[in-house]
């Protein structure tokens, strides 16, 4: 999350027409991310109000955690109060529900164009098949989804490479010692829902690393 408020910062704000683009930060916040949750929520507001000053994205957060708890905002451009709000969440027992984030992406993609979807997670519980389903009719409707792990579950990295290649986005895992390459990343996804591929490829051509890196793996 530090990573997220540290990348925003440096991304331009690309011309669309004066449309912003959109994207979906999608949180995992079950038990097992407690310990980084704790330390994320200390940064919350400032990360969404850096994402406000760019000027050139709409964020939407969404979580889950518990027994099917889910939460998505409303989406932001000048979010002062939801950082505050997401202070109040804590990490709760429960199973992972990423096939309702993409259906959730879905079906607000049908609405309005959404760009990306941004997705931290650890670990996967549900049945593969019909969250690669989904992530199918996410790619077919344009939306990227980048996926990004902490930790090493095998099970996680193979369906979030799957997803992530359905959608022609990208997956990278992440600990404590890549928050640079993370931070990387998460400016040049920035890039792209503001301005899209022409926006990423200048970023890239600029930043070179981690967002070339990026760029070839979109392609």
């Amino acid at each position: 999350m530090a990573a997220f408020v540290e990348a925003i910062k440096h991304v331009p704000v690309p011309h669309r027409g004066g449309r912003r683009g959109r994207l979906v930060f999608a949180l995992d916040a079950t038990m097992s991310r407690q310990p980084t949750w704790d330390l994320a929520t200390r940064i919350q507001a400032e990360m969404f109000e850096e994402v406000s000053a760019v000027g050139g994205l709409s964020v939407q957060l969404v979580y889950f955690r518990g027994f099917r708890e889910f939460s998505a905002s409303p989406w932001v451009a000048d979010a002062a109060g939801l950082g505050a709000a997401m202070t109040g969440v804590d990490c709760r027992g429960g199973k992972t529900q990423l096939g309702r984030v993409l259906a959730h992406v879905r079906e607000e993609a049908a609405r309005e164009t959404i760009a990306a979807l941004v997705y931290v997670g650890d670990c996967f519980e549900e049945q593969p098949d019909p969250v690669l389903d989904l992530a199918g009719e996410l790619g077919m409707r344009g939306v990227r989804a980048f996926l990004f792990q902490e930790g090493r579950d095998a099970r996680a990295a193979r369906v979030f490479r799957g997803i992530a290649q359905m959608t022609h986005g990208a997956y990278a895992p992440f600990d404590a010692g890549s928050a640079a390459q993370l931070r990387a990343l998460l400016r040049a996804v920035a890039a792209y829902a503001a301005g899209g591929m022409a926006a990423l490829s200048d970023h890239a051509s600029r930043a070179g690393g981690a967002a070339m890196r990026l760029l070839k793996d979109m392609r």
